[in-house]
């Protein structure tokens, strides 16, 4: 009999846990917890497989997963003990020499490989009509101008050294993609096996070599061990070489930023949520306390309320979560690695176990507190009878600060945005609460003036809602802008009408007829750029050969010939930081590598070009952007230093896919002139761009969900505390007239200054972030001082307006 008791009594809990979850306050708990769990799990999914994009990148633009260069080729026995080793190997040769056809030569630069070349990334190759992805011994392979400046096609015979060699198609794209405009000829591809039969590689000869290998992380890391570099040679990854991931590093950043604050808002609804729960069934426990209950059953129902709350918002979380990377990736097909690889069983785990972390206290503490109400608590409000404190709210509010601490210590970006939100809700909730009283002491209008004195009659809570509406502004303008700033600085980085040809090499004799070639095509060009190459060896004396004698130590600057360049004017696309122009028997210095080498104002550096030396004293620092592909150079010299020197010179122009043509007849006139064609490579970039800007729209939308959901959730509890003064206001007499005005105009007035509060507060933070977040130049967003107070002045009417009429529904008996 009494197991029969126990079951009915088990079942009816069951029945009372279901009831409440669906008919009772904490619908927006499910709402709140499963979009935690989306959020993070479509984030750290997609977060995956952006890693995976920025390696292969890395790695297909080196043609390998590790790359070794020397200036001397290894011994046989260093390839044999390579050979030991369970990886992929590949070698290449690369020169410059003279190509002859039966009528024309020309300079080219030659990249000898193997017909495994290259271990990653493609290599597409085309001979009339088919396709090919090797280099065989006894071909050929041509960049297009080459066809024109040698005046061959597929199938003619071109010697390179002392080997006749037939041409065999065209060079339609490599991995190994170059973003140095200044040390390229018309490229070649022949085979390995033919250098030795070409006799072109003689001892002095500046050769190149580059040995590419492929394997999982231990067999690198092994390579390297059996083989530790010598003086002229290096290492080479994704991390140490040249890499565009730039903007997918600045996305993952935000996707990363995005997350936190989705959180963080989703966390304030649940926090908020359980609150008001708590608020509302105090009153009921205790009653059922006085009749009887026991705190085990108190415990039992709300334990399986719990455990039905985090298993819809588990599943329904989930759900959306794989549907929502889909669409976060979905704009990313073409730059997304195919077959994509799967991300594991760790998003799985990881949403609810972030969602359980921030449930912890967000409801354990409220949850507490309500099975700890007396119930004296049915006479008397809660807050007139003392409940006991319990030791479990610490101990619940410590997990996911201790969580929070061991994922992301060193995580500057996160704990910046941590503060700032902290000091932000301080700060808006005590100017929100002085605005509001020095307006209450200034209006007359008595609906105005009651709604005042409503708002500001408990400081503390008028604090802390106007703070909360105001943050939840400031984080929705946040994401929208960051959003807006890296698109925009991505936009003015690499814009539509960036230059993708430069013409290298272009004698001073040359110069003003090429220049007017352009121009008589129309097309857009940069300045002429003289390009003079050289070294810097020394600051104020102090040679960096004998301050850091181990040359892979040393600055990749330093390691390398320079480009210089002279002008009167500083470059319209570089920012002057510190000092005055003209650099006035001196030199301008780019602020990168003015902070890695520590350069300061007034340091005399010396310089060598073609084995002579000479000195210039830093009199500015300019800011460049290296990534809008226009001229840049690391250091700027008074001409009068430097005029004299020998040097050619640059300009770069923009060319339209269909304008194939002007590029090959300007090869044809000015056969000494180098012509790096960059059209594909900067095609690709816009498409990128465009791409991630999508993921990034979408992901700013789910953003403005959670904290629509955290107004939503504000509005609603801080509406349903009104209902008791309205029946009392209507008890005493008040026309539904009356209370319907001072209702709107209170929270009109809580929604204008929170939005113009927002608005200082999303300024400041966004100052902090485009600094010392994602280091992009500071600037004032003038478009949001006046759209923000007017959104969110239109959402809070909207909400209000939809449930006021439940709140108004007893005035109309």
């Amino acid at each position: 009999m009494s197991e029969s008791r126990n079951k009915k009594k088990g079942t009816l809990v069951w029945r009372w846990a279901w009831r409440e979850l669906f008919h009772g306050q904490l619908w927006p708990v499910v709402a709140a917890l499963a979009l935690i769990i989306a959020c993070v799990f479509a984030l750290s999914a997609l977060a995956g497989r952006i890693e995976s994009v920025l390696t292969q990148q890395g790695r297909s633009m080196l043609a390998a997963d590790l790359v070794l260069r020397s200036n001397q080729p290894l011994t046989e026995q260093t390839l044999a003990n390579f050979e030991t080793l369970d990886v992929e190997v590949s070698d290449q040769t690369r020169f410059g020499t003279m190509a002859f056809s039966q009528d024309n030569m020309q300079l080219i630069s030659v990249k000898a490989v193997e017909s495994n070349y290259p271990l990653r990334g493609n290599l597409e190759l085309q001979a009339d009509t088919t396709m090919h992805d090797s280099v065989k011994p006894g071909e050929l392979w041509l960049e297009e101008r080459l066809f024109t400046l040698l005046d061959v096609q597929v199938g003619d015979s071109v010697d390179v050294g002392d080997v006749s060699l037939q041409v065999s198609g065209l060079i339609v794209s490599e991995p190994e993609l170059s973003f140095n405009p200044f040390s390229q000829m018309p490229a070649a591809m022949m085979h390995q096996s033919d250098v030795a039969a070409a006799g072109v590689v003689r001892p002095g000869s500046r050769v190149n070599y580059r040995y590419f290998f492929s394997g999982d992380n231990s067999e690198l890391d092994a390579v390297k061990a059996v083989y530790p570099v010598a003086e002229g040679q290096r290492w080479i990854d994704e991390n140490t070489g040249d890499r565009t991931g730039d903007m997918l590093d600045r996305s993952r950043g935000y996707l990363s930023l995005t997350v936190v604050l989705v959180i963080i808002m989703a966390a304030a609804t649940l926090l908020l949520t359980c609150q008001h729960y708590v608020d509302s069934r105090t009153q009921t426990l205790a009653m059922v306390k006085s009749l009887g209950a026991q705190r085990s059953w108190v415990r039992r129902w709300l334990g399986r309320q719990l455990v039905m709350l985090m298993l819809m918002a588990t599943v329904l979380g989930l759900s959306f979560g794989a549907a929502l990377e889909y669409l976060l990736r979905l704009p990313l097909a073409d730059v997304l690695p195919s077959p994509l690889p799967s991300y594991g069983l760790l998003p799985w785990f990881l949403g609810p176990l972030v969602a359980l972390l921030v449930a912890l206290p967000a409801l354990g503490i409220p949850l507490i507190r309500l099975i700890d109400a007396p119930a004296l608590s049915v006479l008397q409000s809660q807050g007139a009878v003392k409940a006991r404190k319990s030791p479990w709210s610490w101990l619940l509010a410590s997990v996911p600060i201790l969580a929070l601490v061991a994922w992301s210590y060193d995580n500057r970006l996160l704990w910046l945005v941590l503060a700032a939100l902290v000091v932000m809700l301080s700060l808006l909730a005590g100017i929100g609460v002085m605005v509001l009283r020095f307006a209450q002491k200034r209006v007359t209008q008595p609906a105005f003036k009651l709604a005042l004195s409503r708002i500001t009659r408990n400081p503390a809570s008028s604090g802390a809602q106007l703070g909360a509406l105001a943050t939840s502004f400031m984080l929705l303008s946040i994401i929208w802008l960051l959003r807006t700033d890296l698109l925009e600085d991505w936009q003015q980085t690499l814009p539509p009408d960036a230059p993708n040809v430069f013409a290298l090499n272009i004698a001073k004799s040359e110069l003003d007829d090429y220049v007017g070639r352009l121009d008589a095509n129309n097309l857009e060009r940069s300045e002429a750029y003289p390009i003079i190459r050289g070294r810097l060896v020394a600051n104020n004396g102090n040679r960096y050969a004998d301050m850091e004698p181990n040359r892979e130590e040393r600055d990749e600057a330093l390691r390398r010939e320079l480009n210089f360049t002279w002008r009167d004017e500083l470059p319209t696309h570089n920012a002057l930081l510190e000092g005055t122009w003209p650099t006035k028997g001196g030199v301008s210095v780019e602020s990168g590598i003015a902070e890695r080498l520590g350069l300061r104002m007034g340091d005399e550096l010396t310089f060598s070009v073609n084995s002579q030396e000479f000195i210039a004293t830093i009199n500015s620092v300019r800011d460049v952007e290296w990534r809008n592909m226009k001229p840049n150079f690391y250091f700027i010299f008074d001409p009068k230093l430097v005029e004299s020197l020998p040097a050619n010179w640059l300009v770069s122009f923009r060319l339209e896919s269909e304008q194939s043509d002007i590029v090959n007849q300007l090869g044809r006139d000015y056969p000494t002139i180098t012509l790096l064609d960059l059209r594909t490579m900067s095609g690709r970039i816009q498409v990128m761009l465009r791409q991630v800007s999508l993921s990034l729209s979408v992901l700013a939308g789910l953003a403005v969900v959670s904290g629509l959901l955290l107004l939503l959730t504000l509005l609603r509890i801080t509406l349903s505390e009104r209902q008791r003064e309205i029946m009392l206001y209507r008890t005493l007499g008040a026309s539904k007239k009356r209370i319907n005005t001072t209702l709107w105009a209170e929270y009109g007035i809580m929604a204008l200054v929170s939005g113009c509060m927002a608005v200082g507060g999303a300024e400041l933070a966004m100052a902090a972030l485009l600094k010392w977040g994602v280091e992009l130049p500071v600037r004032l967003h003038p478009e949001v001082w006046l759209s923000l107070p007017m959104i969110a002045v239109g959402l809070v009417f909207m909400t209000v307006a939809w449930m006021l009429r439940g709140l108004l529904e007893p005035l109309k008996r």
